[in-house]
């Protein structure tokens, strides 16, 4: 049996920073609503995927002392490429200088999830794969309404990579779970051309449930229950959503990675800038069980339950 374990994250946020005031003085918000409502107090805007998952991705590697000569797969969570065509890890991995094979994921919010569990399965096969770099990378201004208070006030751009390296036996990952529902496919959709349209009591709904759900499969996988659990790092979309979802599974939210207030919600890259800030405070330590969370548009949702620590092979 062939593991992995992440070695490096890095992360990249545009240099402007729109707060709540600049949207007010647009919209029909003040900044006491959307603190109240979402958690959120300033959002990052500008780049572009490629960019900004090039600068998270050179990033993570140097954190995990590798170079492009050691990267063997590049996969990138979007929902939001630069291009129709062609993927935008392509052009990350020609960015980069790396001489290996690359993909998109699109499962929106759960796309970095999702990469981190379809990274450790690929590593698990053998054959020429290592290392793999997982990017999630967005830049959701491009298609928001910035006239619509209902998404204005939540979605930026943003990055978030790993490094996830092979070792002999187990490695990091202890369960995980993916899931998915098309009948709420309405609830948060864009369609080409478009901007985002978004039902936000529905998702608030949905979104605490499939989590709580989707942890509880995962933490079934490894034989472990959510007292076990060290540490949380969930999809940064709303804190009211994180808070409930941590109620239900009853972990105190002192154990959970919280950015949103100042990145807003970069769909595919919150998990690993959650986890990259985690990680620079030191509240993450060896050993400890982490559990990564994710839901979004599909629906669609995934989790991933590791324990922290490891050496690569």
């Amino acid at each position: 049996m062939r593991g992995a374990v992440i070695t490096g994250v890095g992360i990249a946020l545009p240099d402007k920073v729109v707060s709540n005031d600049d949207l007010a003085a647009r919209i029909d918000t003040n900044d006491s609503w959307i603190v109240d409502r979402t958690g959120i107090k300033e959002r990052h805007i500008g780049g572009s995927t490629a960019s900004l998952a090039s600068e998270a991705g050179a990033k993570a590697m140097a954190a995990a002392g590798v170079t492009a000569d050691d990267i063997d797969l590049v996969i990138l969570a979007t929902t939001s490429p630069d291009r129709m065509v062609p993927a935008t890890s392509a052009t990350v991995q020609g960015t980069l200088g790396l001489k290996c094979g690359a993909f998109d994921v699109n499962s929106a919010c759960t796309g970095w999830v999702s990469g981190l569990i379809a990274a450790h399965g690929i590593i698990n096969l053998g054959g020429s794969v290592d290392r793999v770099l997982v990017i999630g990378s967005e830049t959701l201004s491009r298609i928001v309404d910035w006239d619509d208070r209902s998404t204005a006030i939540l979605f930026a751009d943003g990055a978030g990579a790993a490094v996830l390296e092979g070792v002999d036996g187990p490695g990091q990952l202890l369960g995980w779970h993916m899931g998915a529902d098309g009948n709420g496919e309405g609830l948060l959709y864009c369609d080409h051309g478009g901007c985002l349209i978004m039902d936000g009591k529905g998702i608030y709904r949905m979104a605490v449930r499939v989590m709580v759900e989707s942890s509880m499969r995962s933490l079934e996988m490894a034989g472990l229950t959510p007292a076990d659990v060290d540490f949380v790092v969930p999809h940064q979309a709303n804190l009211r959503i994180i808070e409930a979802a941590n109620q239900r599974l009853g972990i105190p939210m002192d154990r959970c990675s919280i950015v949103l207030d100042h990145t807003g919600n970069t769909s595919s890259a919150t998990v690993p800038t959650a986890l990259e800030d985690a990680l620079r405070k030191g509240r993450i330590k060896d050993g400890d069980v982490v559990l990564f969370v994710g839901f979004g548009a599909g629906m669609t949702w995934a989790s991933a339950l590791v324990r922290w620590g490891g050496t690569p092979a």
